[in-house]
């Protein structure tokens, strides 16, 4: 029995019955707590430790749920040996599977999203004319909806024309009509080395040659990409400037800028995927709004309101680009949803995008603050106000046995394969929108952390 057993509790690392897990498991995970022994008493732990016997006793508990220990009544609390069957890590946690795959914002009951929503589609039966609208519609959208796009896109571009602005039904539509405008099979487009799934997918069906740049902390790196633009002659460059998916890495002004010249100078367009630019209450210019004649500007609302709109804007270099890619939009979806576009553009007018951007980003700083609290032990990258983060896998683990055992932790999360043009990292995103709230968070997040925190080894295989 190991009666001396005395964890080092950090004094910020949050609720202390997760930091008394986590320095379990990384006191087993280093070899300090072999397979086998047996642990303090829970009172003589909790009387070394200096917190009450509850706190230890929950920290005990979530250790049995996730698999780090076995407890038998009358003889003790001992280190589950590496073959013993992991019954109750297995176990998938209730409700269901916790969701870290899908990159959507959270729904705060701040945001008012349903009431807005009811109150929104009742204005719009009422208003003369409601029914007209509800017919077939120019594929670039109406002109209403054009307008609100033009003021809503303003905000951040400056003064935006009407006639250089598109509606359609969500970004990825819009990526695939831009691709079909620019490029041919065989061309190159320049992309950073991780990039956007929706993207890969809508290059490869057009045929278009896929080239990686180099990126750092920072985004994706001017040099690298000059230097790709002198030996491989791309077409065009995609790009996500703020809140990089996956990364979350914002390019800075002066590296934006850089960017641009170098397109610029190469006749190179930019496709700028702006999903997130409404997130941060303060970010850098985009692209566009001091490169607008070579850059294709695409702001969702499906990250800063919700993927049910189906609603994006885009804002292309000149006119003549608008009838082109209006062009393409009809082949591919015909037109935005009439109902949804009007609702949009109901919002933008009274305000409500904003209030809902804005507390959408209070929900992502608490969720965010979550992930630091149960995740500071490991490598990770994140924003404040992003829906994700960026977690880099600790030695031994390797991104093809994590993701087979968080699979059987009924744990859902995106492998860096899915985002890799080229050799993936160990790496891999966690979107933390999707939790319907905090405390089902924080237990997902503890899940991870505590499967992270053992060889992979010690956790047995389901068969």
């Amino acid at each position: 029995m190991m009666e001396s057993w005395n964890p080092t509790i950090v004094g910020d690392a949050g609720p202390k019955y997760l930091a008394i897990v986590k320095a379990l498991a990384e006191d087993i995970r280093a070899g300090r707590l072999p397979p086998g022994v047996r642990l303090p008493p829970q009172r003589t732990l909790a009387k070394q430790l200096n917190v009450d016997l509850t706190t230890v006793t929950r920290a005990f508990n979530e250790a049995r749920r996730t698999g780090l220990i076995d407890a038998t009544a009358g003889k003790g609390s001992f280190v589950r040996s590496p073959a013993a069957p992991a019954a109750e890590m297995r176990r998938p946690p209730p409700p269901g599977r916790l969701d870290f795959s899908m990159n959507m914002p959270p729904q705060p009951a701040a945001a008012r999203l349903s009431e807005r929503m009811e109150a929104g589609l009742a204005h719009l039966a009422g208003t003369p004319g409601f029914l007209h609208r509800m017919q077939y519609q120019e594929s670039a959208g109406n002109l209403a909806d054009r307008a609100a796009a033009a003021q809503w896109l303003g905000r951040r571009l400056g003064t935006c024309s009407v006639q250089r602005v598109l509606v359609a039904g969500g970004a990825q539509v819009v990526l695939v009509a831009v691709l079909a405008a620019l490029l041919k099979p065989g061309d190159g487009l320049c992309v950073p080395t991780l990039t956007y799934p929706g993207l890969r997918m809508a290059a490869e069906r057009r045929g278009v040659r896929l080239i990686p740049v180099a990126c750092d902390a920072d985004g994706l790196d001017p040099d690298a990409f000059r230097e790709r633009c002198q030996t491989e002659a791309p077409r065009a460059l995609y790009v996500v400037p703020t809140l990089d998916n996956p990364t979350t890495a914002t390019l800075p002004r002066a590296r934006r800028e850089r960017i641009a010249e170098i397109a610029r100078a190469h006749g190179v367009a930019i496709i700028e995927d702006d999903a997130y630019g409404a997130l941060p209450a303060e970010a850098p210019a985009p692209i566009a709004a001091f490169a607008g004649d070579i850059t294709w500007h695409i702001a969702t609302l499906s990250k800063c309101v919700s993927p049910g709109l189906r609603i994006a804007y885009v804002a292309v270099p000149s006119t003549h680009e608008t009838v082109r890619l209006a062009a393409e939009l009809r082949a591919i979806n015909m037109m935005a949803s009439p109902l949804t576009a009007a609702l949009a553009s109901h919002w933008i007018a009274e305000g409500a995008i904003e209030a809902i951007a804005a507390a959408i980003r209070e929900e992502n700083g608490l969720r965010q603050a979550v992930a630091r609290e149960v995740l500071q032990d490991l490598e990770i990258r994140a924003q404040p106000c992003g829906h994700h983060l960026w977690l880099r896998l600790p030695e031994p683990w390797r991104r093809d046995a994590f993701g087979a055992h968080a699979r059987q932790l009924g744990l859902s999360v995106i492998l860096s394969d899915a985002f890799a043009v080229g050799p993936a990292p160990e790496a891999l995103r966690v979107s933390l929108g999707a939790a319907p709230d905090l405390e089902t968070l924080r237990y997902g997040l503890s899940l991870l952390a505590t499967l992270l925190a053992q060889p992979p080894g010690a956790v047995s295989t389901v068969v």
